[in-house]
């Protein structure tokens, strides 16, 4: 069974998310959201995270995090792990809470970071549970937007930065993006699920997990994060057997993908690069 790949390193900012097991809730009334809340504020104590936005549903929750020390996973075994036990106390139940493991998506922070604050405050509104995000109080917005005071926990100092240095003009400026992104769509640009940001960001990235993790059991799309898509490998120059073989060998596409985007059988596909394969050793 495959396992995400964690990219970890100083000052990586992550959006993080985690579901109910089978889409159950993992918060059931306030007191779940207090409790966890705090679980979180130690966690972020212990851990030396920053915390820019975070925003909690019924059955799961979005938190954006920097890690000033890299070290991702410890939090959120700690987090997670803490909560679970919490829950199942007070709830009488045992077992998994949350669905698998957490999901984090690695964020290049010069182009991505305020689009992604703003998503996740925005997720009430989304869901329809409310008409604004200030309507929804388990989420960032309403101390960011100076509505509430600011837990300890979060830090709302980087984000209002980008909206100038006086602080009642950066809340209004805060606000306004906020309302101006209801629609705005960011995912489609991650790249194999778990780096948003560019090619040449998600090529660093994959220099740093080929230094410091385990590859082994990674999905394949993962440990090629800054490969070119299949279509432009594809139109290049050279001949095709030459290009099959790259996109296979080089970029880690499968024989069935490329033969998917050739038009041609798997097959065939097997027989060119092995002949390929042949004369190159030759």
């Amino acid at each position: 069974m495959t396992r995400p790949l964690r990219i970890q390193y100083p000052g990586a900012v992550y959006h993080v998310t985690s579901r109910g097991n089978r889409r159950g809730s993992v918060f059931n009334n306030e007191e779940d959201r207090v409790v966890f809340l705090s679980v979180l504020c130690e966690a972020v104590d212990r851990f030396h995270l920053l915390c820019h936005g975070y925003c909690l549903m019924g059955n799961h929750y979005h938190l954006l995090l920097e890690t000033v020390e890299g070290n991702l996973c410890g939090a959120m075994r700690h987090l997670n792990g803490i909560y679970t036990q919490i829950y199942n106390r007070r709830h009488r139940k045992c077992g998994h809470v949350f669905q698998g493991r957490y999901k984090a998506i690695l964020i290049e922070k010069s182009a991505h970071l305020l689009e992604v604050c703003r998503y996740i405050v925005l997720n009430p509104v989304r869901a329809g549970l409310t008409d604004t995000p200030g309507d929804w109080p388990w989420s960032s917005y309403r101390s960011t937007a100076g509505l509430q005071p600011e837990p300890r926990f979060l830090r709302t100092a980087w984000l209002l930065s980008q909206f100038g240095e006086e602080s009642l003009k950066a809340r209004e400026r805060y606000i306004e993006f906020v309302n101006d992104g209801t629609t705005r769509r960011i995912w489609k640009d991650v790249v194999s699920g778990i780096v948003l940001g560019s090619r040449e960001f998600a090529g660093s990235c994959r220099a740093l997990a080929h230094v410091n993790a385990d590859l082994s059991e990674v999905a394949r799309a993962q440990r090629y994060l800054d490969r070119p898509p299949l279509a432009e490998l594809l139109a290049g120059g050279e001949s095709k057997g030459q290009k099959w073989l790259r996109a296979v060998y080089e970029y880690g596409y499968t024989q069935k993908e490329v033969a998917r985007q050739s038009g041609v059988h798997c097959s065939y596909v097997s027989k060119t690069i092995k002949r390929e394969r042949s004369q190159v050793k030759t």
